[in-house]
Formats: C-alpha cells, sequence, structure tokens
C-alpha cells in the first residue's frame, strides 16, 4: 500500500511531465520549422564574409545587410577592393514569398549593373551567392548570418591551389595507345 507522500509525488511528476510534453513538442517543432524557413517576412538581416589579409592588412569579401518591411525590402551591399566600399543601394530588390532566394541589382563605380542572386539555407543562417570564387563553379561564395557585431573580421583563407593538369607527356599511355607487336613473319619453307 502507498503512503500519502508517494501518492502526492507520483502525482506532482505526472503534472510536470504533463506541463512539460507540450512545451518540449513546441520547441521541437519550432526548431524543425527553422531549418524549413527562410528569411522572415520582417527584421534585419547581415550577411558577410568579411576578412582582413594577413599579409596586406586590406579587407576581402563583401557583406549583404536585408531589411524587410511590410511595405519594401532593402538591401545594402558592400564589397572590398582593398578597402570597404561606401553601401551601394540595391535596386530591383526581389525576395521569394517564402524567403528562399534573393536577387538583387547594384551599380558598383564606374561599372555596368550587376544583377547578384543566391539562396538562405540552414533557416536563413547562411546566404549562398550564386557565381563562383577562386575562380571555380565548385565553391560558392557563402555568406554566414552576423550574430556578433562587435567581433573583428577574422583572417582571408587563400584559395587552395588550383588543380593542374598533368601534361601529356607524363600520363601512361592508354591501351589503345600502346605500342602493337606485330608476330614475326612466318618463316618461308625452303624448296
Amino acid at each position: 500500500m502507498k503512503t500519502a507522500h508517494q501518492i502526492a509525488s507520483l502525482t506532482l511528476l505526472a503534472a510536470c511531465a504533463a506541463l512539460a510534453a507540450p512545451t518540449l513538442a513546441a520547441a521541437s517543432k519550432a526548431q524543425q520549422k527553422s531549418t524549413e524557413t527562410g528569411l522572415p517576412r520582417h527584421g534585419l538581416a547581415v550577411y558577410s564574409d568579411l576578412c582582413v589579409h594577413p599579409d596586406s592588412g586590406e579587407f576581402g569579401g563583401q557583406r549583404i545587410s536585408v531589411q524587410r518591411f511590410a511595405e519594401v525590402d532593402t538591401v545594402y551591399y558592400e564589397y572590398t577592393a582593398g578597402g570597404l566600399s561606401w553601401p551601394v543601394v540595391a535596386s530591383d530588390v526581389n525576395i521569394d514569398p517564402r524567403g528562399r532566394m534573393l536577387v538583387f541589382t547594384v551599380q558598383l563605380h564606374d561599372e555596368e549593373e550587376r544583377t547578384i542572386s543566391g539562396k538562405f539555407s540552414d533557416g536563413a543562417e547562411t546566404l549562398v551567392l550564386d557565381g563562383e570564387r577562386c575562380g571555380s563553379h565548385d565553391m560558392p561564395v557563402i555568406l554566414k548570418k552576423v550574430r556578433d557585431f562587435s567581433r573583428a573580421a577574422g583572417p582571408c583563407k587563400p584559395c587552395p591551389a588550383a588543380k593542374v593538369a598533368p601534361s601529356p607527356a607524363a600520363l601512361p599511355p592508354m591501351p589503345h595507345e600502346a605500342p602493337v607487336r606485330q608476330a614475326a613473319p612466318d618463316p618461308v619453307p625452303s624448296a
């Protein structure tokens, strides 16, 4: 037979479990939803890969600030050309309704208009720009969402060494290119 103290303890434990279950389920659902959703409809998000070249001390990379209001979306684009540029206000800003893709146009100093596009991933924690980095289509430009605005830019990482195709002379011959040995002619019978 259970004592009143044991019954009270079990009742309290059951009540706590019943109260915690919806909270845990909601937290799990919110975490799952955050990985599936894109950029929120309202607010400010900054994405950057700014870094400092260790040899020269100059900035490298770019920074994209996205402001989302009920009426309009605004993008400020900053890039490096030795130093960090002044922010350029983008035109023709388009973010798809799910907040997963971004396209905008910028007019940089003495250059033609340029269209920049990319996709938000990891619940809008990352912006992956279309195009290439280090001259390779296998290396997209990845901008991480800025969380700590007081943190200094880290060192720039050099591009990986380009894979150089070996010269044809260094390659072993292909089977169809190997020298073919011809059989010795049959001896001619002497009469």
